[in-house]
């Protein structure tokens, strides 16, 4: 492909990760995937080019663009050499044209900017859209950081994380033999501190309300030495299903799990109320804390939208408590920079169940900021996600 095809191409692709943006539906690297399978013409040095032009532009328009050529021409305003290729050759894009219109740039809308937590001012902005480094986990049920170093000598250890080993973001880490074998898992080091701070031990019954895949699952089962029982649920049945093939490559055997229906959790979890040592709600959120690994994110932000994930954060955070033990521990957390999401979310859960208290300390010296009653993890302050996290202890 010459460099004008690629940057036509880029711009096509660009046009439906914007459709979908606006309609919620599938994410970016799925869009990206299926355009790629579609143009089989495309080699490698091609496809890794469009991919670089679509994820600039992403990254430089900080709201949904009209069009993708909007969104690509805000980012050749900066870039004389893409500029060049707006020349009308064949199956490049068509000349700029007087005045045509660009998407606007920058982090977010000054809106969506005005909901962040105080911490996070101007001199955060620009780390929350730098590419991030690849995080890996070590399973202590196979193998040790120790290890992983010696396989990946050019990462270093994580501040405050006894597992947990960077490495440069382009690593191709799980073509490595050592992960098949089930010896480190790909985490951000903001989820393995989430998993850390619920303080899970050995012989405890532990809940993990919103699994997902089970990342989190996994590092509590490693942090234990697969020695507390774990009931790892979700609404998401696709998402839950990819657990038990992940927990057997860990072999982690002490991990149960149960698909919940929306709606009907309370009932589906009634023999478990009130019984468990700790309860983790990593609540589904704005993702406002995972940009610089999906930067689209922004496209999706909508007031309304946001709306719905404080109203299920809300709601599953009182289904934890019910589940928690007299002096059991509930860990709220997101993935998100967002104070609605984070410290207003536990003042309201707090203002709902008196006698409930926020913990501290349970975070390494130097990792996270106090906010409000819990903790902000930043990409600048902590070089990992934007995490948001709050343990609270139940009355006895």
């Amino acid at each position: 492909m010459t460099p004008a095809a690629r940057v036509q191409t880029a711009i096509e692709i660009l046009d439906v990760i914007a459709a979908s943006a606006r309609d919620g539906g599938a994410p970016a690297d799925a869009i990206f995937a299926e355009a790629m399978r579609a143009r089989r013409y495309a080699g490698s040095k091609d496809r890794r080019a469009i991919r670089g032009l679509v994820y600039d532009a992403i990254r430089a328009v900080r709201s949904v663009p009209a069009s993708g050529r909007a969104a690509m021409l805000a980012l050749a305003d900066t870039d004389p050499e893409l500029a060049a290729l707006f020349d009308g050759a064949s199956y490049g894009p068509t000349a700029i044209g007087v005045d045509e219109a660009r998407a606007e740039t920058g982090l977010a809308t000054p809106a969506l900017i005005k909901l962040f937590d105080p911490l996070v001012t101007k001199p955060e902005h620009a780390a929350m859209l730098a590419r991030a480094p690849l995080d890996l986990r070590a399973n202590r049920l196979r193998s040790s950081r120790d290890e992983l170093a010696m396989i990946f000598r050019d990462g270093e250890a994580i501040n405050g994380l006894t597992d947990g080993w960077r490495l440069p973001g382009e690593t191709a880490a799980v073509q490595n033999s050592a992960y098949a074998e089930g010896q480190f898992e790909v985490q951000d080091a903001a989820s393995q501190y989430a998993a850390a701070a619920l303080g899970a031990e050995a012989g405890q019954m532990v809940v993990d309300l919103c699994a997902g895949a089970g990342g989190k699952t996994l590092a509590i089962a490693s942090a234990t030495n697969d020695e507390a029982a774990i009931l790892a649920c979700d609404t998401n049945r696709a998402r839950l299903q990819q657990l038990a093939p992940r927990a057997h490559r860990a072999g982690a055997t002490a991990i149960e799990t149960l698909l919940l229906n929306p709606g009907q959790e309370r009932t589906m979890l009634a023999d478990r109320m009130g019984k468990a040592d700790r309860v983790i709600v990593d609540a589904p959120c704005s993702g406002s804390g995972t940009w610089r690994r999906s930067p689209e994110l922004r496209w999706r932000s909508t007031p309304a939208r946001l709306d719905r994930h404080v109203a299920d954060q809300a709601k599953l955070m009182d289904i934890g408590a019910a589940l928690v033990a007299p002096g059991g521990k509930l860990l709220y957390a997101v993935c998100s920079i967002i104070a609605r999401e984070g410290r207003a979310q536990v003042d309201g859960f707090l203002t709902r169940h008196r006698g409930w208290t926020a913990d501290t300390g349970y975070l390494h010296d130097g990792v996270g900021r106090a906010a409000g009653h819990g903790f902000l993890l930043t990409p600048k302050h902590d070089g990992c996600d934007g995490f948001f996290l709050a343990r609270l202890t139940a009355p006895c």
